[in-house]
Parts: structure tokens; C-alpha cells; sequence
């Protein structure tokens, strides 16, 4: 892990809000924590016989930012004509209820106003995300399970 690596952590980390975060992988172990008079990194190298892979108290921080960077948007022109629905909230997308259950909805299929399209997860609160429009879901451009941010866009409507 480099330091280029470990500044996108910790500006990743300053993003989402968390207090503190610790990273243990093969040869490196980081805790960063946030919120105090001045942020604080602390890296120490580990011996390579204490190899333990691990990640506390932030299940799944990406060391690489670019995997939640935003979707980039199709052409201008392609999408011009449908209605980008956008994250209210910074959380974790889910887009069923609950693992044994079906998905809200699909690519293709038709929603009304007042359908719930997806669960944002946010400080152990479930946000049920309702559609605003009617209309016919064109794209999902979000992966279940995976971190949103404020105004993230999450799916393309086609309201014709």
C-alpha cells in the first residue's frame, strides 16, 4: 500500500462520516480517526508472521475510491430523455428487503409514484427509497450492497 492509497483512504473515510476506522492487511495496519481537534492517521508496519487481513468497525472500506466513485453518465443525447432518480441520503444501497426476498424492482419494468425502488442503509437505519415519477425503469446504476453518497445517482427512468 502506497501513500497515494492511504491519503484516498483517509479523504474516503473524512467523506463518509465515520468516526474511526482500522485496517489490518497483510503487512500494514492503519487506524484513522476523525472528528477530534485534528484528524489522525496511524500506520504501523506488522511483521509478516502476524498476517491477519482484517477490517474493523467499517465493514467493506475500499481502499480504492474510484469503486464508489459516482457512475459516470452515458452520452448526453442518449439520456436526455429520462429522469435520473438520486440518492437522498449517504449510506448502503440495497436494492430487496431483506436477502430471502425479491428485488424491489427490475430493469424494465413499470413503477408508479409512491413504489419503493430501494433501502438505503444509513447509521443502522433502513431509508425505503420511493419513486417520485411513474414511469419504466431503464437502468439501475448502482450494485446492491455497495456505498452511496448525497445525490449519488441510482437509477434512469423513462417517464413516456
Amino acid at each position: 500500500m502506497d501513500i497515494k492509497e492511504i491519503q484516498n483512504l483517509i479523504k474516503f473515510v473524512a467523506k463518509s462520516g465515520a468516526s474511526e476506522v482500522k485496517l489490518e492487511m497483510d503487512d500494514i495496519k492503519i487506524t484513522i480517526r476523525t472528528g477530534s481537534e485534528s484528524d489522525t492517521t496511524i500506520v504501523h508496519q506488522v511483521p509478516a508472521a502476524h498476517q491477519m487481513p482484517q477490517i474493523a468497525q467499517q465493514a467493506a472500506v475500499p481502499v480504492n475510491t474510484e469503486a464508489v466513485a459516482p457512475v459516470a453518465a452515458a452520452p448526453a443525447d442518449e439520456d436526455s430523455k429520462y429522469i435520473t432518480i438520486k440518492s437522498p441520503i449517504i449510506g448502503t444501497f440495497y436494492r430487496k428487503p431483506s436477502p430471502d426476498k425479491p428485488l424491489f424492482v427490475e430493469v424494465g419494468q413499470t413503477i408508479a409514484e409512491g413504489d419503493v425502488l430501494c433501502i438505503i442503509e444509513a447509521m443502522k437505519l433502513f431509508n425505503e427509497i420511493e419513486s417520485e415519477i411513474s414511469g419504466k425503469v431503464v437502468k439501475i446504476l448502482v450494485d446492491d450492497s455497495s456505498p452511496v453518497e448525497f445525490d449519488q445517482p441510482l437509477f434512469l427512468v423513462d417517464p413516456s
